[in-house]
């Protein structure tokens, strides 16, 4: 790293908020998930969060124009950390339970109008 101490401790600080702000981003909605979906939905609904997540960590790097080939940890590698994450829930999921999260979404929608 090149540059002052003050200005890497500042390139600190800053990545570690984004990481904290995405971290929050990821684990509030997983909480919700877990505790009000019904067990079957749940690795359904966190590969959708996961691959959102993914999609949010993507758009972030762009918007920061974060470098893509560095040796350290930068969102892009969070991103593709997120999207193996979600396969791997969906991998492990039933496609039959997928039909159900999304069953079961819309029948909440159609039934508070």
């Amino acid at each position: 790293m090149t540059g002052s101490p003050v200005e890497r401790l500042f390139l600190l600080g800053r990545s570690f908020g984004t990481l904290i702000a995405l971290s929050f981003a990821v684990a509030v909605p997983a909480f919700f998930i877990v505790y009000t979906l019904e067990p079957h939905l749940v690795l359904p609904a966190l590969s959708v969060l996961f691959f959102a997540a993914a999609a949010l960590a993507a758009i972030t790097a762009l918007s920061v124009k974060t470098k893509k080939n560095t040796e350290n940890l930068n969102l892009w590698d969070v991103a593709g950390g997120l999207v193996i994450t979600g396969c791997a829930a969906s991998v492990l999921g039933e496609p039959e339970q997928v039909a159900q999260l999304f069953e079961h979404l819309f029948e909440r929608r159609t039934d508070s109008k």
